[in-house]
This record gives structure tokens, sequence and C-alpha cells, in this order.
């Protein structure tokens, strides 16, 4: 008899439900809808202020990885929250420097 592989009965109790409810993802779903204005926004000639609103995604993002326990994060869980916050607000704060470096077209 082979070894039980993926999908067969193995004796244990396996469990129907998704391990998490997909509505405790709301802040990556937050950070991600910003991105996609941000996207739309550049995409339809708006740089600056695509750029402005998907640095503020990303401050978003540190922000909340910040002030939430790692239980109520979801997905903006990655590494420790030092290292989260971090990289997060350089990225951001980056972003807002570079958003206001680019010259507006003449």
């Amino acid at each position: 008899m082979a070894a039980p592989g993926k999908g067969e009965a193995t004796g244990n109790v396996v469990s129907l439900r998704p391990r998490r409810n997909w509505l405790a993802q709301w802040p990556i779903t937050l950070v991600l809808v910003g991105v996609g204005i941000a996207m739309v926004m550049i995409a339809l000639d708006n740089f600056r202020r695509g750029s402005i609103v998907l640095s503020a995604s990303v401050l978003l993002a540190a922000f909340l990885r910040l002030l939430l326990p790692d239980s109520d994060a979801g997905m903006l869980v990655v590494r420790s929250r030092r290292i989260d916050v971090i990289t997060l607000a350089v990225l951001g704060v980056g972003l807002t420097i570079f958003t206001f470096w680019v010259p507006p077209p003449s």
C-alpha cells in the first residue's frame, strides 16, 4: 500500500474551514485598494497625484503594521514588527521625496 499523499485519508480529522477568515485581511486590502487607485491615476496621466496616493498607501501600511497586533495585521506581517515598519516607512518616505523631486511636465 502506498503512503498517503495529498488528498488521501490519513486517519486525522481535517477541518474544511479556511485557516483564517478573509475579512480579517482588511489591512492589506485597504492598502492594495490605495495602490490600485494610484496605478489608475498614474495611467490616466496624473503622475504626481497618483504617486502621492501610492506613497500614502505605503505609509498607511507602515502605520497599520505599527499599530495593529500581529493577529490583526494579517498579511501585512512579513517579518518582525520593527523590520516591517522601518522598511515600509523608508519606502513611503522615499516615494514621497521622489514624487516631489521629479519636475512637472512643461
